[in-house]
């Protein structure tokens, strides 16, 4: 059976990509990813309908943006664009072992130094996607109001559409109205984030380095890629000390850390349904009782 991907795939590379070569991988929960080999090692291919184009276009400027910050490992762009009428991106391929409580410790040191790059106002260049939730990152120099209106606001129109109740969408967008309370000795430097970072987005080179990779890339506070280390776990108890031995963290961090995560609930609720709304209103109600509403 003949091959359509190889040879564009070279082309677009500029390297001879072996015809027939092809694996399928992990990393293809949103679009199909496989393995190819090379004359000079393997590559990592993403491919998907015709929708994905912008997705693989926004996730290589995550990508060349972290690689930019020169701090920590993230596969290197090869390409991105269009393959036997799919959208693609093409990305180096990263030999990946289980990660040791010191190459954790090395995440989180290196992850601290990614948040030291910084901006003057929130937002990024660009907007981007959060799974295959577009993401709108249209800068703004207040943290809580970008927070509010790029962040909670459009995932709560998407619950309402997605029929969550009206209870749960009124006293959510109540706590959007409040957000300013979280932040009234706290104003957190617009960091350089990854933006997803859960433990299925971060790895262990055979070189020893932690690696992060899926980013959705833009400049906010800090604490909200440390939230997201916390949601579904997958992250050693060495990175959290790692990170905090080189910056430590506000000390309202923990209280700020349900809000961060609210919007990555909310986020699983409009993509995967379930148990997420529950969750997510759980996060609501502790909120609201925290600022005595």
């Amino acid at each position: 059976m003949s091959d359509p991907i190889a040879a564009p795939l070279s082309k677009a590379i500029g390297v001879h990509v072996i015809e027939g070569s092809a694996l399928p991988v992990a990393g293809g929960s949103i679009h199909r990813a496989l393995r190819y080999r090379t004359q000079h090692g393997s590559v990592f291919l993403k491919i998907g309908p015709t929708e994905a184009a912008p997705m693989f276009v926004a996730e290589a400027a995550g990508l060349r943006a972290l690689a930019a910050a020169n701090v920590v490992r993230v596969p290197a762009v090869l390409a991105t664009g269009e393959i036997a009428g799919s959208p693609f991106l093409c990305l180096e391929w990263l030999e990946l072992v289980a990660p040791t409580k010191a190459i954790a410790a090395k995440l989180g040191e290196r992850l601290a130094a990614l948040h030291r790059c910084d901006a003057t106002e929130y937002g990024w260049e660009q907007d981007n996607f959060i799974g295959s939730t577009p993401q709108c990152n249209r800068r703004d120099a207040s943290w809580p109001r970008f927070f509010r209106e790029r962040r909670l606001l459009p995932q709560l129109d998407l619950a309402r559409v997605n029929r969550a109740d009206s209870n749960t969408i009124d006293r959510a967008r109540h706590l959007a109205e409040s957000l300013e309370d979280f932040f009234t000795a706290y104003r957190p430097r617009p960091s350089l984030l990854h933006g997803d970072l859960w433990g299925g987005n971060w790895g262990a080179t055979r070189e020893g380095e932690p690696a992060i990779f899926d980013p959705a890339v833009y400049y906010g506070d800090r604490e909200t890629d440390i939230a997201m280390t916390r949601l579904f776990g997958g992250f050693d108890a060495a990175f959290h000390v790692a990170y905090e031995a080189n910056w430590p963290l506000d000390i309202g961090a923990a209280q700020r850390l349900t809000l961060y995560n609210l919007y990555h609930v909310l986020n699983h609720f409009n993509l995967f349904g379930g148990g997420y709304l529950a969750q997510g209103r759980s996060m609501i109600d502790r909120l609201l009782a925290e600022l005595g509403r």
